[in-house]
C-alpha cells in the first residue's frame, strides 16, 4: 500500500542523479527500477541517507526507517533487553522492540542480537547499541511492510583495512568447523526439529525474503543462535518454531 502523500517526480529524479554520482558504473536498470519503486512507496531519499547500495543490493538504513516512522506518525517504539539471550560478560546482547503505528495498534515485534563476531570492527565495543538498533529496524520493517534488509542487520560489513583470517583448506574443518548447511541439518536431526519451520524462522531471523538471499555471516549467526537455544531450552525453541506454522500451511 502506497503512502497517502507519495513522493513527487522531483524526489525520483534527485535519487537517480545522486545514485549516478555515488555509484556510477555499479548501477543497472534493475537498480534504477527498484530505486524508483522505493522512492514512490516510502519516500526514501538517498541524499538523506535512507538507502545504501552494498554489494549490488539496496539496503535501507536506520535513518531511513526512523524518518519513515516519523512521516507516518508512528505512535511509539518500546525496546527492552532479553536477559535470557544476553551475556554481558561476552558482550553478547539481545533486544526486543515493539512498534506501535497508532494508539490502537497491537504492535509489531522484532528481535535483534549482536556480539563481537557479527559486528564490524568499526563498532566493536558497542554491541549493546547495535543489538538495540537491529531490533528496532526489524520491528519497523515489519510494521511498514519493507522487504529490504537494513544495513545494520547484515552482520559484519567488510572493513578494507582489516584482513580476514584464512579458512582451513585441509578438508578436516578443524579451524572453521563443518559447513554451515551440514551443521544446520545436524541440529535439526539431533533435536528433532521441523525443517520447514526452522527455515521459516531462519528467513525471519536473517530479515530476508528467502534464505538464499541471506549472507553467510547471517546464516552462521542463525545456526549458532539455534544451537544455543536448542541446548538451553528446547521447549521454548519449539514454541518459537510453532509460531511459523501458519506460514508452513500457507506454502503447502
Amino acid at each position: 500500500m502506497k503512502p497517502e502523500n507519495p513522493p513527487c517526480q522531483k524526489l525520483i529524479t534527485l535519487n537517480r542523479k545522486y545514485a549516478r554520482q555515488r555509484w556510477a558504473t555499479l548501477l543497472s536498470r534493475v537498480h534504477f527500477s527498484t530505486l524508483k519503486e522505493l522512492s514512490m512507496q516510502f519516500g526514501f531519499s538517498l541524499a538523506m541517507g535512507d538507502l545504501i547500495l552494498l554489494e549490488g543490493r539496496w539496503y535501507v538504513t536506520h535513518t531511513g526507517l526512523i524518518r519513515l516512522a516519523r512521516h507516518n506518525r508512528c505512535a511509539g517504539i518500546h525496546v527492552r533487553p532479553v536477559p535470557e539471550f544476553s551475556y554481558p560478560s561476552t558482550q553478547r546482547w539481545a533486544f526486543e522492540a515493539t512498534v506501535y503505528k497508532s494508539r490502537t495498534c497491537r504492535g509489531f515485534v522484532g528481535y535483534g542480537d549482536a556480539d563481537p563476531s557479527n559486528v564490524s570492527s568499526l563498532v566493536r565495543g558497542s554491541e549493546m547499541r547495535v543489538a538495540e538498533t537491529r531490533a528496532v529496524n526489524r520491528a519497523l520493517r515489519k510494521a511498514y511492510g519493507i522487504g529490504l534488509c537494513s544495513v545494520e542487520e547484515i552482520g559484519t560489513i567488510p572493513n578494507p583495512t582489516e584482513k580476514l583470517p584464512p579458512q582451513s583448506t585441509n578438508g578436516n574443518g578443524n579451524s572453521s568447523g563443518p559447513k554451515v548447511r551440514d551443521r544446520l541439518c545436524q541440529l535439526i536431526r539431533q533435536h528433532k526439529l521441523d525443517p520447514e519451520l526452522v527455515k521459516a524462522y531462519a528467513v525471519d531471523f536473517c530479515g530476508t525474503k528467502a534464505l538464499r538471499d541471506a549472507t553467510r555471516e547471517q546464516v552462521e549467526t542463525f545456526v549458532a543462535h539455534l544451537a544455543e537455544w536448542a541446548e538451553k531450552d528446547r521447549n521454548a525453541l519449539t514454541c518459537q518454531l510453532d509460531s511459523y506454522l501458519g506460514q508452513k500451511e500457507g506454502a503447502a
